[in-house]
């Protein structure tokens, strides 16, 4: 059993392979954090001290002794009314108006098997796999528990944590705001790291020192947004990729997230990660309850590179779900680049017959087959298809596609309504608004409220209605504004819930449909959404030179498996940049691989050049999806950008790398590999050279000097004892 309770000392210790958590349940009955980091045996009690610190409050409960005091002393979960200052995890408004929740120690259990919540997405596990510990706190005046939820993934270096507030008054109460997890820390000088960005340039990595103060960075726009990743990382400010202690926690989530970093007066450290409290009131009746969605947390003392590795495996072997998680994913050519909305039906047969022509295994048809549209003005809503502008059923159109070989898929964006639309003249009051107030318009569009069961029961009958047209083999499901015109303390909430339910029973119904997730490309590129979605679409961004950013940044969480990265026409249709199919090919095969552009418009040889990126991507698929992924430079700082993939027993490995900058006269780049077996000797695939793995690692590997901007190289390494095995 991961999960120890030692009665003696009222200390609970969760074990993982290679670290230990650990809390205390104190004289007083209140919960302290006593230690998270290298895995030990011993009892951190010790660390904690007691100060008279003038102006912080004492609890009642500890009479006249102003040496104990919650405002200094490390919490499992902080909530607002106990004398405790800092950031707080939970805030309770009670049916008198005030906002207290005294939380001490009712009672625990300690469970095998992963727990699940109600409604959310959750890391899920075996039942050999994983231990639950729940924790449940109670406000003995209020009613009020609270059930923390440990879930303990031991070999995976993985604890998730969660909460459920139960409400066993006979009051409603109002949830101001609740987190799904808190962090102390008695020592420490950190640096926090965060992913910021905006559409089209999402999950930028910033670093910065956490002095006194709160850092605090989330998302009010109904998704977990372009603008701020609901992921972050606490390293020693000497940390680096390969060496030093850092912590991660990841929101499994996709809407409004709030993640505080706060350095108090004696210099301790509080982590909090949960719900945004703005726009979030929740009413809580009598005997009902409310989850909080999970947090994913690990800790590596071997840099950023670990971290990565332990949040790759938690969300490919324990997030996704589905046949296409650890299967090879269909090569797709999607028809938004090649044509946008002026397409017909013989449009989208001829991109399948190119994609015959290519190797390319799926034609997707994106928007513009609906309703009327034929721009972003209207028809979203009205699910049927446009048989004059397709010229044909969609039955008929699938049926011409798969006679060629070609598997089909479609766009979708079943949130979102048109003003333009049959569905909007009829239930205007299905669009989420304000009474009395002129909507928020963005793009054009208005979102559906899907905190209603039959605004969802609609569009879920009107989307199968489609999907049981024909051999339908993929969705893009897309998302394309924010949310607005919030009218209700727990709407943003109960829509996410309702989101979630939708895909689940779409999931569920169609298990063999592969669904890629969308939101204006990463505007919700999340483990909430990577839960039903197995891949996300990064960005709507497709520069190949500004990806190798957005893709390094998406690294430090998530992993290439879930990563929707496609070869895009030049000049790029969103930053007007030339480069290379090659550079093109090499960037986007760090994701899951496809083509936006019209292939009518390539010459022989550029073709060409496509069927040989397919056959390559093909050939090192398990080993790019599978294998250890590290990052070998920083594209926002160095002249390159460069990453590879190791199989897990390193007979393999592909080095890839996209220069950034060129200048005259350049000094020569040698690439200092990572993760090979340092005894082992590897040769090149394409020159024959052998290399040791000690000296690839140590002194580099040199690149050819550059004969033209924004050149790519990819190297594909086998130890010379595999290969004499093939």
């Amino acid at each position: 059993m991961s999960i120890i309770y030692n009665p003696n000392k009222r200390i609970f210790t969760l074990h993982t392979r290679n670290t230990t958590y650990q809390m205390m349940i104190d004289q007083y009955g209140y919960l302290l954090h006593l230690y998270y980091g290298t895995k030990n045996n011993g009892l951190m009690d010790y660390l904690i001290m007691y100060a008279d610190r003038g102006f912080s409050g004492n609890p009642y409960v500890a009479g006249n002794d102003r040496t104990y005091s919650l405002d200094t002393l490390p919490q499992e979960y902080p909530t607002l009314g106990t004398g405790d200052y800092r950031n707080y995890a939970l805030n309770i408004e009670n049916s008198d108006g005030s906002q207290c929740c005294n939380l001490q120690f009712f009672h625990y259990e300690i469970k095998k098997g992963k727990y699940s919540l109600k409604g959310l997405p959750a890391v899920w596990a075996g039942e050999d796999e994983a231990d639950t510990l729940e924790i449940v706190l109670k406000d003995q005046v209020s009613k009020i528990e609270v059930h923390l939820l440990y879930g303990v993934l031991y070999a995976e270096d993985i604890i998730t944590r969660s909460a459920v507030i139960k409400n066993t008054s006979e009051n409603k109460v109002i949830i101001k705001k609740a987190a799904g997890a808190c962090l102390d820390f008695v020592t420490g000088d950190f640096d926090v790291v965060t992913l910021y960005g905006k559409h089209a340039m999402e999950r930028n990595v910033e670093r910065m020192h956490v002095g006194h103060g709160t850092i605090s960075f989330g998302s009010r726009r109904g998704t977990s947004s372009h603008q701020y990743n609901p992921g972050v990382i606490l390293a020693d400010r000497n940390t680096t990729e390969d060496f030093g202690s850092c912590y991660g926690m990841l929101f499994v989530y996709s809407g409004n997230f709030l993640c505080e970093v706060e350095k108090d007066q004696v210099n301790q450290t509080r982590l909090l990660m949960g719900l945004n409290d703005e726009l979030f009131a929740y009413p809580l009746g009598v005997n009902e309850e409310f989850t909080v969605p999970e947090v994913i947390l690990t800790y590596s003392n071997g840099g950023f590179s670990e971290l990565s590795h332990r949040y790759h495996s938690c969300i490919r072997n324990h997030v996704c779900r589905g046949k296409y998680v650890n299967t090879a994913r269909p090569i797709l050519i999607n028809s938004w680049e090649a044509a946008y909305f002026d397409f017909t039906g013989d449009t989208i047969v001829n991109l399948a017959k190119e994609a015959v022509n290519l190797g390319i295994d799926m034609v997707v048809m994106d928007d513009g087959w609906f309703g009327k549209r034929n721009d972003d003005n209207s028809s979203l809503g009205d699910w049927y298809v446009n048989e004059e502008k397709l010229g044909c059923t969609l039955s008929e159109l699938i049926d011409k596609i798969n006679h060629l070989g070609v598997k089909f898929g479609i766009w979708i964006e079943p949130e979102m309504v048109s003003e333009d639309s049959e569905l909007y003249r009829n239930h205007p009051d299905w669009a989420i608004r304000i009474e009395k107030r002129d909507p928020i318009r963005s793009r054009n569009q208005l979102l559906l409220d899907f905190s209603r069961k039959e605004v969802r029961k609609y569009i879920f009958e009107q989307i199968c209605a489609i999907l049981d047209q024909g051999n339908i083999e993929y969705i893009k499901w897309d998302m394309n504004r924010s949310m607005a015109d919030v009218y209700a303390g727990n709407v943003t909430y109960d829509y996410v819930l309702g989101v979630y339910d939708f895909l689940e029973r779409l999931t569920s119904k169609y298990p063999d449909i592969l669904i890629e997730g969308c939101s204006g490309g990463g505007g919700r590129f999340d483990a909430g959404m990577m839960y039903y979605t197995p891949q996300i679409w990064c960005s709507d961004n497709t520069d190949a030179i500004n990806r190798t950013k957005i893709q390094y940044g998406s690294s430090f969480f998530y992993p290439v498996s879930v990563v929707g990265s496609h070869v895009s026409a030049v000049p790029n249709h969103q930053t007007g940049r030339i480069t290379s199919l090659n550079t093109r090919g090499i960037t986007a095969m760090a994701g899951t691989f496809g083509y936006e552009m019209n292939p009518e418009l390539l010459c022989e040889e550029e073709k060409e050049i496509i069927r040989e990126q397919i056959k390559t991507y093909k050939k090192y698929e398990t080993l790019t999806n599978q294998g250890d992924y590290y990052r070998l430079s920083n594209p926002f700082c160095d002249e390159y950008s460069a990453w590879m993939f190791v199989s897990e027993d390193k007979k393999q490995a592909l080095v890839n790398v996209v220069r950034l900058d060129v200048q005259g006269n350049m000094a020569a780049t040698y690439i200092r590999l990572k993760g090979l077996n340092r005894e082992s000797v590897y040769f090149d695939e394409v020159t024959g050279k052998e290399y040791a793995g000690a000296a690839l690692m140590e002194a580099g590997m040199p690149l050819a000097f550059p004969k033209t901007e924004y050149e790519a190289y990819q190297i594909a390494l086998t130890e010379v004892e595999a290969a004499k095995e093939l």
